[in-house]
């Protein structure tokens, strides 16, 4: 008798399971976006209107906030995991029976705002605008979706697509399908990263720190622009970043041109040449093992020539004629680390301008890093490279009177490494999961990028929880991030929702 019970009852469950698999299956994820899809708006604002640079930590506090309420609610057990800087947000979702755990990883925090040169009155106050015939974006009246919806209008605020976007995005796919009444079959773990836009200084600690509570099987990464065709794309790796200042010192203080000019040395000029002869005409980087290590197989190439880049869009849409011959392609040069000038400064210029041999002269430069490129030795050819034309580097502080008389060609040196790159294998199991969700939900291959240009503080989680991980890229490339008029397109809005209720409701 209890042998038949008990058969009875697996029966139910196995029923219940399939009956599960099955509506999961036939779930019309278009359909069930368009209902939750104003209610995603309604979030998107809500998050958005929070001030959030990652440079002014008291910013960040009603962020902080708000997450912990909008997953609290959601039933989602959360806690603050402690760093050495601002806290990260750590949410828990356990599903019994569940054998697969996936580890989303969102950051809230966003980059400074030049108000002045935002085409609305406050960057934090979301606003919708559509496109003139004359090309301009004019605003209109958020209240115009209720009975309108253009896949080409845009919500323009700080964050929208960088990176408030998809977590909103991801908070809608959860209440939609909560309302459906259904539930992966996975556990899921969600860590919010408040630095990254300041380089994620302390996450590398704290994910050690934190390691068996951040424990999963893969992690899923909700950042980052899709290809240029616009089209559903996955993106499995990301270079890392570390950066240099190089300053190069003149006269004590700056001197009048007339009186000095053909006697002070400028260390501009002297700063100018050392970068220029760090590349070719090319734009190849030529200090001797900066690309070792890095040699594109037959097989690799034909996986980069898969991706539809249009090579005269890409250009065009650039503004250039000629491009660095780093790589064959556009997707090729992504394949190596990059040595790039992302600012200067000596002296003064415009109505400031003045005849004076400057004092000194500083260079910003970035380094994107691929997986296999060591920062570390990477910094010591750069070191080498400059010490072989003469010049005596300090260390993160300025010259000595004494250095000043004892070495003629001086420069500081101060270089950090924020993290590095990481790639995962097309046919590793996150990659044929996430798959499926996109085909189901698009009716087609996704896009598959080897490896994307921008930098994601993921490497810290691949090395220290051994996990793969994959980069599920929802908004529009042309979405301004970073700089002024930060916009998201409705059309990439409602997709991501969609995009991630694939994800949710795709057995693993």
């Amino acid at each position: 008798m209890k042998l038949n019970i008990l058969l009875i009852f697996l029966g139910l469950m196995l029923s219940f399971g399939q009956a599960v698999a099955q509506k999961k299956a036939k779930i019309d994820l278009d359909a069930v976006t368009e209902v939750h899809f104003l209610r995603g708006i309604g979030i998107l604002n809500e998050l958005l209107s929070i001030p959030n640079d990652s440079n002014d930590p008291e910013q960040l506090v009603p962020n902080i906030e708000w997450c912990e309420s909008n997953l609290s609610t959601r039933n989602w057990q959360v806690s603050r995991l402690e760093t050495s800087g601002f806290p990260l947000l750590f949410a828990e979702k356990t599903v019994p029976k569940a054998k697969k755990t996936v580890l989303f990883y969102f950051h809230i925090d966003g980059q400074p705002v030049d108000r002045k040169r935002w085409n609305q009155a406050d960057p934090y106050q979301p606003v919708l605008k559509r496109q003139s015939t004359s090309g301009q974006w004019e605003a209109i009246p958020m209240e115009m979706l209720q009975s309108q919806f253009d896949p080409e209008w845009r919500i323009f605020a700080r964050s929208s697509s960088d990176d408030k976007g998809p977590f909103a995005m991801f908070l809608t796919a959860w209440d939609a399908m909560v309302e459906q009444k259904l539930t992966p079959n996975y556990n899921l773990k969600i860590i919010l990263d408040f630095e990254e836009e300041i380089g994620s200084p302390h996450l590398p600690e704290a994910v050690v720190r934190h390691k068996e509570t951040l424990a999963a099987d893969m992690m899923l990464i909700m950042d980052g622009p899709r290809h240029l065709s616009n089209e559903p794309t996955l993106s499995f790796g990301a270079r890392g970043i570390s950066q240099i200042t190089l300053k190069v010192f003149g006269p004590r203080a700056a001197q009048h041109s007339g009186h000095y000019g053909n006697y002070a040395p400028n260390p501009a000029f002297r700063l100018t040449q050392i970068l220029a002869s760090m590349k070719d005409d090319e734009g190849r980087v030529v200090i001797p093992g900066f690309y070792d290590g890095i040699v594109l197989t037959d097989t690799e190439r034909e996986i980069l020539a898969q991706v539809p880049d249009d090579e005269d869009e890409i250009q065009m849409k650039l503004g250039i004629g000629s491009v660095d011959k780093v790589g064959g392609t556009y997707q090729e040069s992504l394949q190596y680390p990059s040595l790039n000038i992302r600012g200067m400064s000596s002296g003064w210029v415009g109505d400031e301008v003045r005849t004076i041999v400057p004092a000194d002269a500083t260079a910003e430069i970035d380094i994107r890093l691929v997986p296999e490129s060591d920062p570390e030795r990477l910094f010591g050819l750069i070191r080498g490279h400059i010490e072989d034309q003469g010049y005596y580097i300090l260390e993160g502080r300025d010259p000595t009177d004494e250095e000043r008389q004892r070495f003629p060609k001086l420069l500081k040196w101060e270089g950090s490494i924020s993290y590095q790159a990481f790639r995962t294998p097309f046919d590793s199991e996150p990659g044929i999961w996430l798959n499926k969700a996109m085909v189901r939900a698009f009716g087609k291959e996704p896009i598959k990028k080897r490896i994307s240009g921008g930098s994601l503080p993921i490497a810290p989680f691949v090395d220290a929880l051994e996990v793969p991980a994959v980069t599920v890229v929802t908004v529009n490339s042309d979405n301004n991030q970073h700089g002024p008029d930060e916009n998201i397109r409705l059309g990439n809005y409602k997709e991501g929702i969609k995009t991630a209720l694939a994800i949710l409701t795709e057995d693993l």
